[in-house]
């Protein structure tokens, strides 16, 4: 949905931008892509409120809406949507947010409905004079963490339930920011950086200027599980935005290709080596064979739920089968051009082993010629930066 003049000035442009932006992800849009683009002409202290506000909405939508319901007396679903949008931004605010005036807040989400409808401006209105920052006992596990039961129960199963909390309470934190440096390399003069655990990532404890391109550190912890070596030929399966593929040449290789199903997202990959457009569940049009094959799955992201909030709202746990057999129809095509002693490895930013541990499980049962070296986890909470899921496999 265009924000539309309809929005008078009287609404600050930090707010405008965030009520539309909570708006198009209501319609299925991600939220992400729609703040780069509603806040690329806000001054930086705009965005970065318009930002805190919606990821802050989506992070903590289940105590928002706990809210809702004891401010009003009346559950959200029973509320029209617009109504919903207004209440979390304007709670958001008032509770989570400090040095916040609540009148700014108040008169912002009540102006917004009153543009949207207008017949719910006084509900709106008399809802948020009710908030307060007096302490609240979440009714459960579930309100508390701000996770839907039925992800904390299976993390529980896979996992622990310790461990359970801490992926969910990772995902309510505003993930740190982290950069690639190819080892070896000078530092960049204007940023103030911190090193981590794995070779070249990078933490970023000042602001990142435009064009810096951000990569998380688990994220780079799964390229060097390649191996690459200089002349080998490699391709990449999935490798939209191109971060990977960036630092997987680092090593001059003989043959570097990446591939990526979208014409839009390959354009995000620098042209330092072929580019190919395909759809990897499909035979591959290559006449050789390659001796290092990366599959960064698509998948259902789980493990980047503090990056992406809204999947832990619009995903369904039905919606894994679908995802695992997509990843096993990308994992059978790229096994047939693994050369031997070849090195394939299967990565997902998903927690969920219908995507992970099973994907590998049916692929090694039809491919008799692999066997299985070693899979790592990287958990939210227990580990930094998000969650990861990879699996080395050898020809």
């Amino acid at each position: 949905m265009p924000v539309t003049d309809l929005l008078t000035h009287s609404i600050s442009p930090a707010r405008k931008a965030a009520f539309h932006v909570l708006e198009t992800v209501s319609s299925g849009g991600y939220a992400s892509d729609a703040a780069r683009l509603a806040t690329a002409t806000l001054s930086p202290r705009d965005a970065g409120l318009a930002r805190q506000i919606i990821f802050g909405c989506l992070r903590y939508q289940a105590q928002l809406d706990h809210l809702i319901a004891a401010y009003s007396g009346r559950a959200p679903e029973k509320l029209d949507g617009v109504v919903v949008i207004a209440l979390r931004a304007g709670i958001f605010q008032m509770r989570y947010l400090e040095r916040i005036p609540a009148h700014a807040a108040v008169d912002d989400s009540v102006e917004f409905v009153k543009h949207r409808k207008r017949a719910a401006a006084g509900l709106s209105n008399a809802v948020l004079r009710k908030v307060n920052r007096s302490p609240v006992i979440w009714p459960d596990s579930s309100t508390e963490l701000s996770c839907p039961d039925w992800l904390l129960a299976r993390w529980s199963r896979h996992f622990s339930p310790e461990l359970a909390r801490e992926i969910a309470g990772a995902a309510l934190a505003e993930p740190v920011p982290y950069i690639r440096v190819r080892p070896g390399d000078e530092l960049p003069a204007n940023l103030e950086v911190e090193a981590t655990g794995v070779a070249g990532a990078y933490r970023l404890l000042s602001a990142a200027p435009p064009g810096v391109r951000l990569h998380d550190v688990s994220s780079q912890s799964i390229v060097p599980l390649l191996a690459l070596e200089p002349g080998l030929r490699y391709l990449d399966l999935c490798a939209a935005p191109g971060n990977k593929t960036l630092q997987a040449l680092e090593t001059p290789l003989g043959l570097a290709v990446a591939c990526d199903v979208s014409p839009a997202r390959i354009r995000d990959v620098p042209p330092v080596c072929p580019r190919v457009v395909l759809d990897a569940t499909e035979p591959l049009p290559f006449g050789i064979l390659f001796d290092r094959i990366f599959i960064d799955a698509p998948c259902s992201g789980t493990g980047t739920l503090g990056r992406n909030p809204e999947i832990k709202w619009r995903l369904r746990e039905s919606d894994l089968a679908r995802f695992a057999e997509k990843q096993l129809q990308i994992a059978r095509q790229a096994a047939r051009l693994l050369a031997p002693g070849g090195r394939l490895v299967y990565a997902t930013c998903s927690l969920e082993q219908e995507e992970n541990e099973e994907v590998v499980r049916v692929l090694l049962e039809e491919e008799p010629g692999l066997r299985c070296e070693r899979e790592i986890w990287r958990i939210p909470g227990r580990d930094e930066g998000d969650g990861f899921f990879a699996a080395v496999l050898r020809k």
